[in-house]
């Protein structure tokens, strides 16, 4: 029997996705299914799909569950692949969940529940900052060759909880170039494959202490997208990482989507990367699943 499915369409930065609210995890979404669900001609539309699901209704949340994170964000690419986080994808989860009345932010910071581990969400001037922990630069050099794009370039990789390869450019130019329509090329391939970031600093590269780059981005098992999340704060650590011990911890990255903020506070005595930008709900509708 055609399963019929409440949704609502969101985006951050119009990074875009179809949230699916299933509270109690009763849904076992398909690959194909979401897949479907992401067509923007056959479908809704979007870069990925959100299923807000309770952390103690389904195995993948067992471990946010513990750590006393309600809300699991069981992100999926376009593509039906599982992602390890989205740092557009959870604020604009936690948008529609306090826009339904499931949280709230007012007594401080929300816990959610992601395959990366618990992330924390607070208000900001831009909307909603994700604290996404951690990072780590990877040691070995990735090559990156995009079609028409002459020789490989060297890209850094970045894990901030899922991986990132970063690709600096000379010039806005070269960066509006670039066609990104098929997949760039990594050599040697990371084992989970990358989101592939190219970056241009701005000129000057620091205004009033704030460090400011642009970015497009090729999005692992989507495409290139309006904006990454994640991909925002890798390219923004990379730049920082390249520029030296002087560079600035607070960056604006533009992206063809709009504009977010990252910074990189010390938390309990290790450095953390957060990112903060707009979350907006379009639309709510029900769809019939394939």
């Amino acid at each position: 029997m055609p399963q019929t499915v409440s949704f609502t369409k969101g985006h951050g930065t119009g990074n875009d996705f179809v949230i699916i609210p299933d509270p109690d995890g009763v849904l076992d979404l398909t690959d194909d299914q979401v897949a479907v669900l992401c067509d923007r001609r056959f479908g809704i539309g979007g870069d990925g799909i959100l299923r807000v699901v309770r952390a103690a209704a389904i195995d993948e949340g067992a471990d946010a569950a513990a750590a006393g994170a309600e809300w699991f964000m069981d992100y999926r690419n376009a593509d039906g692949s599982k992602a390890e986080m989205c740092g557009n994808g959870v604020r604009v989860f936690v948008r529609y969940l306090t826009d339904v009345a499931w949280a709230s932010l007012d007594g401080g910071p929300l816990a959610i529940g992601t395959r990366a581990g618990v992330k924390t969400v607070t208000r900001s001037d831009l909307g909603f900052e994700v604290d996404l922990g951690p990072w780590r630069v990877e040691d070995d050099e990735t090559l990156v060759r995009t079609r028409g794009g002459g020789a490989p370039r060297p890209g850094l990789g970045i894990d901030v909880g899922n991986p990132h390869v970063v690709v600096a450019l000379p010039d806005e130019a070269e960066l509006e170039g670039l066609d990104l329509a098929v997949q760039p090329q990594l050599h040697p391939l990371p084992p989970a494959g990358a989101n592939i970031e190219f970056v241009v600093p701005s000129d000057p590269l620091v205004h009033d202490g704030v460090g400011g780059i642009r970015m497009r981005v090729f999005e692992r098992g989507v495409g290139e997208t309006l904006s990454c999340g994640t991909g925002v704060a890798a390219a923004a650590l990379a730049v920082r990482h390249w520029a030296g011990p002087a560079a600035p911890d607070h960056w604006r990255v533009d992206v063809p989507g709009g504009t977010l903020g990252v910074r990189m506070p010390e938390v309990q005595g290790e450095r953390h990367v957060l990112l903060s930008g707009p979350a907006t709900l379009v639309y709510s509708g029900e769809v019939t699943l394939a």
